[in-house]
């Protein structure tokens, strides 16, 4: 079966609070949609909303004229005589999707008619369409609440309008109220009886019942179906684009035109121009949906893809990831290192995933951006020739004080301690030590440089690398240290430079090498 997708993210999908595109988004948008995406239909705007609405709509029907999509463009019209009729049409628009009432209870509370007269009403507009050489759909508003309060007014609207020139009826869950059963119920009752009538639904997500509700609409018999991308809408939205093609291609093996593989970028460029950030776990588009956190479930993939579904992510654009953290096991860091063609031993591998899943204790995830300098860091750290060790160390920063930091270090066995104030943190530390190394006649080299650096492509919460470099006797070298905190990450640093010193492993001119690794 092959079903027609309508998306109304430029109409319905503007009317969620906050949102509002320039005319050159609603352009860009709209082209994308339907040369990229290849979505049926598209409607683009509401009759009389503002002048910058008429300005986008026509930008839209120029470019959709030069296209030959003219007729894949539709605009919101209203029952007022031939105001929006006009309004549409000096915009370039072929297409009126008439606003109807579905609900008896609507009619009566909001337009004050009788079923007659709003028929005549109706009638009037679809006349006025023909002498403009327009197309005409019709939304019965509130057809939810009708079918369940109102059936019989239904149908006598259905069987008044069925002979006229309309293209298509289109059933709104305007509330968002119905549940699935309720939906496959009321949507079979349309189709059967008048089957000779061409059914769009258009489902509102007040429930979370959105994309359920599509499936039963389409098990019904409804061969139109409306879609936001991101499902975007009033109040909770509408049905997303993408969840809807999921379950259309997988669960029902329909047949729509949509290319999937952009799905993903249509979401992006929506995502930017409203403003409106896509949640990291919604399905097909969110940022985490495709990336496996156990480590059980990367060593189940290696082994034979015993993860997978049929949402594989190159439908759309994207790739599988395997998050790094606390819940890392080697299956999952095996996995992260063949993106950089990297390999290690069971030995280093070992080493780098219990690196991982320290630092995972310490933050909220650590990226694959992150992989190479943790294990530039493990591989390059060996602590076995140290003799000096930081044991432990507090800091403090309170708002109109100086930094404090309290320090114990341990050298051949020996425990000292010491407190200090600093014009940062860092400072702090490193004037504590220094106290400690006065006190013992040993001598400290000159911090010269401090650079701080994160992976390429990390976030907020990526790891930080402090690179330090150091004078010491008209020598520099320099060290550096990987954590999740910038401070920590220069006391580890801060070690290595202690270590170097008190073995005097200065050895190449100005550069320091340990263990044939760059300090």
């Amino acid at each position: 079966m092959r079903i027609e997708i309508m998306d109304t993210t430029l109409r319905d999908g503007e009317q969620m609070q906050g949102i509002s595109y320039t005319p050159v988004e609603k352009l860009h948008i709209a082209a994308f949609l339907l040369k990229e995406v290849k979505v049926d239909r598209i409607e683009v705007a509401s009759a009389r909303v503002s002048t910058g609405e008429a300005e986008a709509l026509k930008m839209i029907t120029r470019w959709a004229r030069r296209n030959d999509l003219l007729d894949k463009v539709e605009v919101l019209g209203f029952i007022d005589g031939d105001i929006s009729l006009k309004w549409i049409h000096d915009a370039g628009g072929k297409v009126i999707n008439l606003l109807c009432k579905g609900s008896l209870r609507h009619l009566e509370k909001q337009l004050y008619k009788t079923p007659e007269e709003h028929v005549n009403d109706i009638r009037n507009i679809i006349h006025g369409a023909e002498q403009l050489d327009m197309q005409v759909n019709i939304y019965l508003e509130d057809w939810s609440n009708g079918m369940i309060a109102s059936e019989d007014y239904v149908f006598y609207m259905l069987d008044e309008l069925k002979a006229d020139r309309i293209e298509r009826f289109m059933l709104p869950d305007t509330l968002g109220i119905l549940n699935p059963d309720q939906t496959h119920s009321f949507c079979r009752k349309m189709v059967e009886r008048y089957p000779s009538l061409k059914f769009d639904f258009h489902p509102h997500n007040d429930y979370d019942l959105a994309v359920a509700n599509v499936y039963e609409a389409v098990k019904a018999g409804i061969r139109g179906v409306h879609t936001t991308i991101n499902g975007l809408g009033e109040r909770a939205g509408n049905a997303p684009l993408a969840s809807v093609i999921g379950v259309l291609h997988d669960q029902l093996g329909a047949e729509t035109g949509i290319n999937e593989f952009e799905i993903t970028k249509v979401s992006k460029i929506v995502e930017t121009f409203s403003g409106i950030r896509v949640p990291v776990n919604k399905p097909v588009v969110g940022e985490n949906v495709f990336t496996q956190t156990s480590g059980v479930h990367a060593d189940g993939d290696s082994k034979d893809k015993l993860y997978y579904n049929n949402l594989l992510p190159e439908r759309f654009g994207r790739k599988r990831k395997y998050a790094l953290g606390k819940q890392s096991g080697k299956a999952t860091i095996r996995k992260n290192l063949e993106e950089f063609g990297l390999d290690l031993n069971p030995e280093s591998l070992a080493k780098v995933t219990q690196r991982v899943i320290e630092l995972g204790d310490k933050k909220e995830n650590v990226t694959p951006e992150d992989l190479p300098f943790i294990i530039s860091d493990v591989l390059g750290n060996d602590r076995s020739n140290f003799k000096i060790f930081i044991k432990n160390y507090s800091l403090s920063l309170s708002y109109g004080l100086k930094p404090f930091a309290s320090v114990q270090i341990e050298i051949d066995g020996n425990l000292y301690q010491e407190t200090s104030s600093g014009d940062g943190q860092y400072d702090a530390f490193m004037k504590a030590l220094r106290v400690i190394y006065d006190r013992l006649g040993k001598e400290l080299p000159a911090l010269t440089d401090y650079e701080v650096s994160i992976p390429p492509g990390g976030k907020t919460d990526a790891l930080v690398e402090t690179l330090i470099t150091w004078n010491f006797r008209n020598r520099e070298f320099r060290t550096k240290g990987l954590d999740g905190d910038q401070t920590e990450s220069a006391i580890k640093a801060t070690e290595k430079m202690l270590n170097i010193v008190e073995n005097h492993e200065i050895r190449i001119g100005d550069t320091i090498f340990v263990n044939n690794h760059y300090a």
